[in-house]
């Protein structure tokens, strides 16, 4: 959740139902170069050697002992070029993680001044066919049509209605898709971050990346890690802070990382739990004087 977002909004807009559009804060990278292709398949979890020119995937780049560097969107733009864009403010990192290693690699990386425009809701394929911008990925977001239009000068396209960024945070977290910052961090195991992450950012027939080691173990374990990615529903008018102790039968077993509002009243939430909560579970979630109820619940929250 960004600094602008008001978890307190109730009468944000559905978008599971209702098709918007909002400018979120996203940066982009072009890799280009003869050896482009063969260099990012060794250093993203994903088969960029896969994907056809305008193919778009989610991917993980690691540290070598498997920990999260960044969770970011390859585009095959040519050939020998891609196009990757992650969460706003971690554009800069990724440009120097992806050129630590490039030694003799015959490929640039180089930072892009663009914008996007999140085009969210049914009909967000149809509505963004043919608009003006370097890139149109999809969202991909789990039960929801989704389109993210990039480029320098991309603007919401004719006929979808521009909402407010709560709309859209609302969407993220209900959806369970986790944020640079926020769930994600050097800390991260990808597996915490549950199986529709990892079916979507990782290829386990690709051959060797950097950090495959710890993602391919955690993975022939049934991809059973100590804590895990899990939906928040709060009752009651106030909304927790981002930290704010999630308890359970007494004892803390994690902390809320993202709050939203919900649609129709109450917010929303994203934390990492302790493995042992089965959802659904009755929760409370701390607030200043005194404590909130809430229920931990499987991703993504339907409600």
């Amino acid at each position: 959740m960004t600094a602008a977002s008001d978890p307190a909004v109730s009468d944000v807009v559905d978008l599971r139902t209702t098709p918007g559009a909002v400018e979120i804060d996203r940066d982009a990278l072009r890799v280009a170069g003869p050896d482009a292709v063969d260099y990012l398949q060794g250093q993203l979890s994903q088969d960029v050697a896969a994907l056809a020119v305008g193919a778009t995937a989610w991917s993980f780049v690691l540290q070598p002992a498997g920990k999260v560097d960044a969770w970011l969107r390859v585009t095959r733009t040519g050939d020998d070029a891609l196009v990757l864009d992650v969460d706003g403010g971690h554009g800069e990192a990724v440009v120097a993680r992806l050129r630590r290693f490039l030694l003799r690699t015959k490929a640039d990386v180089d930072a892009l001044a663009w914008r996007c425009i999140a085009v969210r809701g049914p009909g967000a394929g149809e509505a963004t066919s043919g608009a003006a911008a370097e890139v149109a990925a999809p969202a991909g977001w789990p039960g929801v049509e989704g389109v993210d239009l990039l480029g320098p000068q991309v603007q919401a396209p004719d006929g979808v209605a521009v909402v407010g960024r709560p709309a859209y945070d609302s969407l993220r977290v209900r959806c369970g898709v986790p944020l640079m910052g926020a769930e994600l961090s050097e800390a991260t195991i990808p597996a915490e971050m549950g199986q529709w992450v990892i079916d979507q950012a990782v290829s386990f027939t690709k051959g060797c990346f950097t950090g495959q080691e710890l993602v391919a173990r955690i993975d022939s374990r049934g991809g059973n890690v100590p804590r895990r990615l899990r939906g928040l529903v709060v009752t009651g008018d106030r909304a927790p802070a981002v930290g704010a102790a999630v308890v359970v039968d007494g004892a803390e077993v994690g902390q809320v990382a993202s709050v939203a509002p919900r649609p129709g009243g109450g917010s929303v939430a994203l934390a990492i739990v302790r493995r042992g909560v089965s959802p659904p579970a009755v929760a409370q979630v701390g607030v200043a004087g005194g404590e909130l109820a809430a229920t931990v619940v499987d991703l993504p929250i339907e409600s």
